[in-house]
């Protein structure tokens, strides 16, 4: 067996690689609520964050084409595309789309619903469980996912795992607007979260830095 794991084949998880294969907009929401695995802990996905690739979305990575670091971006859906920011934090994103398309949703929050001793060790500074993985970065340090998960099957037995939800997230209950941070299109209301949970980080408009 590979070390990225085989392809999970059940019916429900079919239907999640089907979500994932299809637009990134309604791949993005249908994500909340799935579980996330790693490294010995889960958390229950209750943010996202779209990107359309090289279809007009100047805020992708993949905007101006495929690179080496982004090369997993442009399929097949249902892989990990793992980058490093700001010199100090892993972000994780599950590709999506077509083969080619280079679409892919961040996942920028989540509720530790496994492993929560795990979590705390990871992230001892941290106060409350709602903050062990509110935002990107720290939901990455609380799942210790890094460089090496890049290009994982979520959808395999490998060493990071996406499951759907244990209860879909009604669309009622689900929230849209701005994207966090980004430079470009940053009005998009590409950003989706369960709305009114407390481990959805704050949102942030990027403010370009001045010259002067």
């Amino acid at each position: 067996m590979s070390s990225r794991g085989e392809r999970v084949t059940s019916q429900v998880d079919g239907a999640l690689a089907e979500l994932l294969a299809g637009p990134v907009l309604p791949a993005a929401q249908g994500l909340l609520g799935c579980r996330l695995s790693a490294g010995g802990v889960t958390v229950r996905i209750t943010e996202v964050e779209a990107y359309a690739g090289t279809a007009g979305d100047p805020a992708s990575h993949a905007y101006r084409g495929r690179t080496p670091r982004n090369t997993v971006m442009f399929g097949p859906a249902g892989h990990a595309y793992v980058y490093f920011t700001y010199g100090m934090h892993w972000c994780m994103n599950v590709v999506t789309g077509s083969d080619g398309e280079a679409a892919a949703v961040l996942v920028r929050a989540g509720e530790v619903v496994d492993g929560i001793a795990e979590a705390r060790a990871r992230r001892p500074a941290v106060r409350r469980d709602v903050d062990l993985a509110r935002g990107p970065a720290r939901l990455c340090a609380t799942l210790g996912i890094d460089r090496s998960a890049y290009g994982v099957d979520l959808l395999g037995d490998g060493p990071v795992r996406l499951r759907p939800a244990v209860t879909p997230v009604p669309a009622a209950d689900v929230s849209a607007g701005p994207r966090v941070g980004v430079t470009g299109a940053h009005d998009l209301p590409w950003r989706f979260w369960i709305t009114g949970d407390p481990t959805v980080s704050s949102y942030r408009r990027h403010v370009p830095r001045s010259r002067g």
